[in-house]
């Protein structure tokens, strides 16, 4: 069936209705790497690719999550309104509802945000997991911290607020770029994360850096064998093993 907009932006805002998506094979492979944004970062290095966002910037909610799948991407700006008459009047210029509306299951929900008032909460992210998103990225500030992680849902952000964004804030783009902690990230690149981290690897190049990340992978199951096997320090530093 073919998706449609709800009309909460205009159709212009919403750069695209279908994301590209890579092979199926590509992303389980990706989530069978034993330490994701670890061996994705030593990957990323070797081909040139700016796509990592350390833990201490971007952390997690929930402690212990993986997640592994195609950005659907939200970006909001600040409104140059007055609060209160926004609030008495019930102008409310958020839309990301509208991404929830093309998700499918697997996508994760990019934002960049506005700092100081919530770009997410617990509604919100109850609609996005129903919808079908598997976590959350989240260049800013959210509120409902707690009900993320009754939801057993994984969101990464900058912290915590309890002001709203209703009438703070106003989403001006649903599926363009957006800048998360200066990173590029498009509609379809794939969001890998877990406790280290966030990586953003570009859908175009997806298949290059998995080929690399397998053979980090693989050396470091070496090396760990090796170690535990009780192979000599000597020995573990003259070896090749990526």
């Amino acid at each position: 069936m073919a998706k449609t907009t709800l009309g909460r932006l205009p159709r212009e805002a919403i750069r695209t209705l279908e994301i590209p998506r890579v092979p199926t094979a590509i992303l389980d492979s990706l989530r069978n790497l034993i330490d994701l944004t670890g061996t994705l970062s030593d990957a990323c290095d070797e081909l040139g690719i700016v796509a990592l966002i350390p833990g201490y910037v971007l952390p997690p909610v929930n402690l212990g999550k993986r997640i592994v799948g195609p950005a659907v991407t939200v970006r909001n700006i600040a409104r140059d309104v007055q609060i209160h008459k926004a609030a008495q009047d019930k102008i409310n210029t958020q839309g990301e509802t509208e991404a929830h509306n093309l998700a499918e299951p697997g996508d994760v929900l990019v934002i960049e945000g506005v700092m100081g008032c919530s770009n997410m909460g617990g509604q919100s992210a109850t609609i996005a997991k129903r919808q079908g998103f598997i976590g959350a990225i989240v260049d800013a500030t959210v509120r409902d911290p707690d009900q993320y992680r009754t939801m057993d849902w994984p969101v990464w952000c900058k912290g915590f607020t309890p002001i709203t964004g209703k009438w703070r804030m106003q989403t001006v783009e649903v599926n363009g770029t957006v800048q998360i902690c200066g990173v590029a990230v498009r509609p379809g690149d794939i969001v890998c994360a877990d406790d280290a981290g966030v990586a953003i690897i570009p859908h175009d190049k997806a298949a290059q850096v998995l080929e690399v990340a397998l053979k980090i992978d693989a050396g470091d199951s070496k090396r760990k064998a090796d170690i535990d096997a009780g192979i000599s320090v000597a020995d573990l530093m003259t070896k090749k093993y990526k």
